[in-house]
């Protein structure tokens, strides 16, 4: 069964013209050109029910704009899309009661009120019915594990506890589609992982469809079995993430922080591995994963040097949407 389709979906908004210099500044003042700026150009897209799917591209791909109009913020210029069995600009009521939504710059929850308030309005406005609600809500709270900060107002919680409460308000009336837009953004690592876990549990104990957008290549990994890349507003590729761990995601960053005393010299020369960036207490390694294993790499550094922190990330996504381009996608 389909979730979400898209026909040609296109957004194109009117903006004004900016002209250079004093004169153009006053002139724009007095009289405004306007000027069209493609958005989204033309997605073709289905989503299967249950199905976890990674929508990627840099800043200004056409992410957050293509997520607006399929849960029906905006209009679309041109071209059709079906949510489940929705058209979301025409029939948005009906159709928040079967997505939810988490944004990961814009907040759900009270900034002033504790979490549990929050979760109290949102299951008046879907109209729960109290066991149940009372039921769910506990469920989620010991999953999530929010209990030491549940009745903490919300401007008092991390930004890790805070996330962890808006996507588990999202699951309080048991969505049938997730959208989830940079849920990760700005998290440390141990609680990225977190998040990634919790999605993945409801993902496959509910069928709950999850369409995530990202800049970061480890939700993708972690998370889906498809993905979609997205650069210019147009989609740039379609692929399983299988394929694209094989021919892209094949790179990985180590990040190392020196001990006081730690001299960079006594790194031995590693197979598939280079320096990319260093200074006097810092390393940037760039590891082939064709070549060696990241293991072997950790392993060959934790015994040359003695460290005070150690990080592994993915390559930034721009370098991974060149890298596509290189290779025609």
């Amino acid at each position: 069964m389909i979730a979400l389709q898209t026909q040609a979906l296109r957004k194109v908004f009117t903006v004004k013209r900016k002209d250079a210099g004093l004169a153009g500044s006053f002139r724009s003042l007095l009289k405004p050109r306007w000027e069209e700026k493609v958005a989204v150009r033309s997605i073709d897209l289905t989503v299967q029910r249950g199905e976890m799917v990674a929508f990627l591209g840099p800043n200004g791909a056409g992410k957050s704009t293509t997520i607006k109009m399929l849960t029906g913020i905006l209009h679309p210029s041109s071209g059709e899309a079906r949510v489940l069995g929705c058209t979301p600009w025409r029939e948005r009521e009906k159709l928040a009661f079967r997505i939810g939504a988490v944004f990961g710059q814009k907040s759900q929850l009270w900034y002033h009120l504790p979490p549990i308030d929050t979760f109290d309005l949102i299951s008046r406005i879907y109209e729960l019915k109290r066991s149940d609600y009372h039921a769910r809500r506990d469920d989620l709270i010991e999953r999530f594990e929010l209990g030491p900060y549940l009745h903490t107002p919300v401007r008092k919680l991390s930004l890790g506890e805070r996330m962890r409460c808006e996507i588990a308000v999202s699951f309080l009336h048991r969505p049938q589609l997730l959208f989830l837009d940079e849920p990760t953004i700005g998290l440390d690592v141990v609680v990225k992982q977190r998040i990634r876990e919790l999605i993945r549990e409801l993902n496959r104990e509910e069928g709950t469809t999850v369409f995530l957008t990202s800049h970061d290549a480890g939700d993708m990994e972690e998370l889906c079995a498809r993905a979609v890349v997205i650069h210019h507003g147009g989609i740039l590729l379609d692929a399983p993430v299988d394929r694209l761990k094989r021919e892209v995601l094949n790179r990985k960053l180590i990040s190392l922080t020196l001990a006081a005393g730690s001299d960079a010299s006594m790194l031995p020369p590693l197979s598939g591995t280079e320096v990319i960036a260093s200074d006097s207490r810092r390393l940037k390694l760039a590891v082939d994963l064709a070549v060696t294993e990241i293991e072997t790499v950790l392993s060959a550094v934790i015994g040359a040097l003695r460290l005070e922190d150690v990080t592994v990330e993915d390559p930034p996504m721009e370098e991974i949407i060149t890298h596509i381009y290189g290779t025609g996608g």
